[in-house]
């Protein structure tokens, strides 16, 4: 059956039409710049084209790509009613759902009660279930979360050490993101070990960079909190950092709560420690330059990376599998080298020549053959996770 993915952001809609008996992407584009001026669709079907259009909403953005889908000349569908299904990549679940789950009047309402638990990316990922609703009203709607495959961890492993009281009020907690790509990948690394009895911890570094750490199937615990920008040191996010420094740099700074909140998303990170930017291939370019700040950006992002690969494999009793997923994590040679460099006490052992020449966009083995850890790079593929839990929720 076919399966339309959408991605929908703030001012862009990404999507793909896949044919899930196949798993073939027979059409995919992305929406940019919703909401403003010189918005365009580029999609690539039986070609690939650029429309450019007014797109007010996200239903003008949607209507655009299901003209694009059945166009005689650039689409591949002769007609709506081939898409059996859509699939939404939904950010936060709150404490409402531990799976993915079919649109209803009752769930959305559900679904519209966490919205202040993502105001950045909710009412746009609401606004795609809507438009889709209008536009193809015989078609079921599945929201797969971002958050949901974070939803096995323990309580102790959730909770901050905040008043209880105020954590049952707010439903403040550690949720964790990243969910479908952590969901994907560390299913992958079970079928390659050949069996889910095992401790897995899946390093999904991107621009936006998280770890999980997964036993016998289940996630236990994972790097990301109430919002993403817990954890590691990311491209433009500071990671975890004493919250007392909030209080004083506002004060250093003259800035306003909302100010100081875009200062550690958009300003810290790589990017502001480097100077440079947060694209890990300038970074390597200045680092063989000799930058000094740039060298400092890549130890510290490796650091964090490595210090919670020991906790979880602490956390977990052990490590059998260790995978680099995501943008930097599949392509940067040295993030992979200093992550795994003085980890063998733990049985991880890189060899570097493998490591040094990896086939792009593939599974592969990257461990030494004395490494009692298995090491993988594993690409990442949300949008075929979504699908498939599309097809598995759609007659809930």
């Amino acid at each position: 059956m076919k399966v339309l993915v959408i991605n929908a952001g703030s001012s862009s809609l990404k999507y793909q039409l896949i044919e899930t008996d196949t798993e073939e992407v027979l059409a995919k584009g992305v929406c940019e710049r919703i909401g403003q001026d010189a918005s365009s669709l580029t999609h690539e079907g039986r070609k690939k084209i650029k429309i450019d259009a007014a797109m007010p909403t996200h239903a003008e953005a949607i209507q655009l790509v299901l003209d694009a889908l059945v166009n005689p000349e650039y689409g591949v569908i002769s007609s709506m009613s081939e898409i059996a299904a859509v699939g939404h990549r939904v950010l936060h679940a709150g404490e409402e759902f531990n799976d993915s789950v079919r649109v209803t009047p009752k769930t959305l309402a559900r679904i519209e009660k966490n919205t202040d638990l993502g105001p950045l990316h909710m009412p746009a990922n609401i606004m795609g279930i809507k438009a889709c609703e209008k536009a193809m009203p015989g078609a079921p709607n599945v929201a797969v979360f971002d958050t949901t495959f974070h939803s096995t961890m323990p309580e102790y492993a959730y909770m901050y050490a905040i008043d209880y009281d105020d954590y049952k009020k707010y439903k403040v907690r550690k949720y964790g993101f990243h969910g479908t790509s952590h969901a994907y990948v560390s299913s992958r690394a079970a079928s390659l070990m050949g069996t889910d009895k095992i401790k897995t911890i899946v390093c999904h570094l991107g621009n936006g960079a998280s770890i999980s750490a997964v036993k016998n199937g289940k996630c236990v615990d994972t790097s990301m909190g109430l919002t993403p920008l817990e954890g590691l040191v990311m491209g433009t996010r500071s990671g975890d950092i004493d919250p007392a420094v909030v209080e004083y740099l506002m004060g250093k700074k003259g800035y306003d709560i909302h100010q100081m909140t875009n200062y550690l998303n958009k300003q810290c990170g790589v990017q502001g420690i480097s100077g440079v930017g947060s694209d890990f291939r300038d970074i390597e370019k200045a680092v063989a330059a000799g930058d000094s700040r740039a060298k400092l950006a890549l130890e510290m992002f490796c650091y964090r990376v490595k210090k919670y690969v020991g906790a979880y494999a602490a956390a977990m009793g052990g490590l059998d599998c260790l995978v680099f997923t995501g943008g930097i994590g599949e392509h940067t040679v040295a993030v992979r080298e200093l992550v795994c460099e003085g980890m063998e006490y733990l049985g991880v052992k890189l060899d570097k020549s493998l490591n040094a020449d990896p086939p792009r966009g593939k599974e592969f083995e990257i461990g030494a053959k004395d490494s009692t850890v298995k090491l993988f790079i594993i690409p990442t593929n949300e949008e075929l996770y979504i699908a498939r839990e599309t097809v598995k929720h759609k007659n809930d």
